[in-house]
């Protein structure tokens, strides 16, 4: 029998079952791509400032606040 690619099982750990050097840093690397492709895809990443943030969010919010107006006056036959 082969042993799977990456070698055998458990080789992330220590006898003693503490992770090695390794595979912590694999996992921070990992978790870090995570959440810079996460807000990439927000379209909340770049080179855009807080303020500018603020602003879209602001707008977003009265956007959302309009709409729903909108969708109450309709129901009231307004």
């Amino acid at each position: 029998m082969t042993e799977p690619e990456g070698g055998p099982p458990g080789t992330d750990y220590t006898d003693s079952g503490v992770p090695n050097f390794d595979y912590v840093r694999d996992k921070i690397d990992k978790r870090f791509a995570t959440a810079e492709g996460a807000t990439e895809l927000a379209g909340i990443g770049g080179e855009e400032t807080v303020e500018s943030l603020d602003k879209k969010l602001a707008d977003r919010d009265e956007a959302a606040r309009s709409k729903l107006d909108e969708i109450r006056r309709s129901m009231r036959g307004e």
